[in-house]
């Protein structure tokens, strides 16, 4: 009878868990198709395209969301329990609240590897895919970024002179090692530009003390320069921090890389500890869910339960946030950033464990 309920309550929990995937799934699409379509009106584009970028996109969309849909799944499961009157069944076989909360756990910990070895490759690629598709429709296509051994490699358009722009390595908001090279429409060479460091925090760069190569002489400017250009720091690190798009093997070969560049990898460590923590999340998730349920009077309405969930949600995200800041700009270690809170969580989660079985 004990393995009849398993299966039974281990059933009903996964089909809540996935209509929640399927209404935030058919939301997160919704909300996207409008901005792609905006994104692409200009374009002589296929009709069907902006649909096709909104389901590439809407997987990593509910990536974010999972904590969320665990949370409300396992009250939904709570709520039918109750409606059914189904909760009776524990106490007739002899068993006891910890019971649901284990199962749930067990469910939900299976959840996170399910998503973490089959769910996020697949988003990571239709991610991959999605900002492929956009780049070649970009305004910005003209304007060319790549990273490899040699450093960053940057191709502007400023007032109809192209610039090739190498930068050896970059320490935020810092271009080091910087070499330019301005050619004209025709792509003659105009002249080329060496710095030891440009500031690049916004759009107009700041070149100090630059040396000039032009008409095989050379001439070094005791003074600054500002360089208008398409680029700044946050443009830069979005176009090689698109971490989505990465499966956990590709961010590891780029944390390499990075760290035989000198760059900085703080973001894709946080990207990394998040994902592969997300078993561990989506079970302390589940038993908060369950001890919420298990503790509020039953007369309360079931809209209750469902907004008090959502609520809560909303608390953990934004917390969740404020410690990836956190650890984002050196306040804090990043392993700390993302344990911390899951830490707090799991012991408000043992508190309420301790007289659970006597509700």
């Amino acid at each position: 009878m004990v393995k009849t309920l398993d299966k039974y309550f281990i059933s009903l929990f996964f089909k809540k868990l996935l209509m929640l995937s399927i209404i935030f799934f058919s939301l997160s699409f919704t909300l996207t198709i409008f901005e792609e379509i905006t994104f692409l009106s200009d374009t002589t584009s296929a009709f069907y395209l902006p649909f096709m970028l909104a389901i590439f996109n809407a997987p990593t969309t509910l990536l974010e969301i999972f904590p969320f849909i665990i949370l409300i799944a396992a009250q939904l499961f709570f709520i039918d329990l109750i409606k059914k009157k189904e909760n009776e069944l524990i106490k007739i076989n002899n068993l006891n609240n910890f019971y649901l909360i284990k199962l749930l756990s067990l469910c939900s910990f299976i959840f996170g590897i399910l998503i973490i070895t089959t769910y996020y490759p697949i988003s990571s690629k239709l991610k991959f895919i999605y900002s492929d598709i956009k780049n070649v429709y970009s305004e910005d296509g003209k304007y060319l970024k790549h990273l490899n051994d040699n450093g960053i490699w940057i191709k502007d358009e400023i007032e109809n002179e192209i610039y090739i722009i190498n930068g050896a390595t970059k320490n935020d908001p810092f271009l080091e090692d910087v070499f330019i090279s301005k050619f004209n429409k025709n792509f003659d060479l105009i002249e080329n530009i060496f710095t030891k460091k440009i500031n690049i925090t916004n759009d107009e760069w700041v070149i100090k003390n630059p040396t000039i190569f032009k008409d095989n002489r050379q001439i070094q400017l005791e003074k600054t320069i500002i360089l208008n250009t398409h680029f700044n720091i946050d443009k830069i690190n979005s176009a090689f921090r698109n971490l989505n798009s990465f499966n956990l093997f590709q961010l590891i070969d780029i944390k390499n890389e990075n760290k035989l560049l000198g760059y900085s990898s703080q973001d894709i460590d946080l990207h990394f500890l998040k994902i592969i923590s997300l078993p561990i999340y989506f079970t302390i998730l589940a038993i908060i869910s369950s001890l919420i349920m298990l503790n509020i009077k039953k007369n309360k309405p079931y809209i209750f339960h469902v907004l008090l969930g959502i609520s809560l949600s909303v608390i953990i995200y934004y917390i969740n946030n404020i410690f990836n800041v956190f650890g984002l700009t050196n306040k804090i270690p990043i392993y700390l950033s993302i344990f911390f809170p899951m830490i707090f969580l799991g012991i408000v989660s043992m508190i309420g464990l301790i007289r659970i079985n006597e509700k």
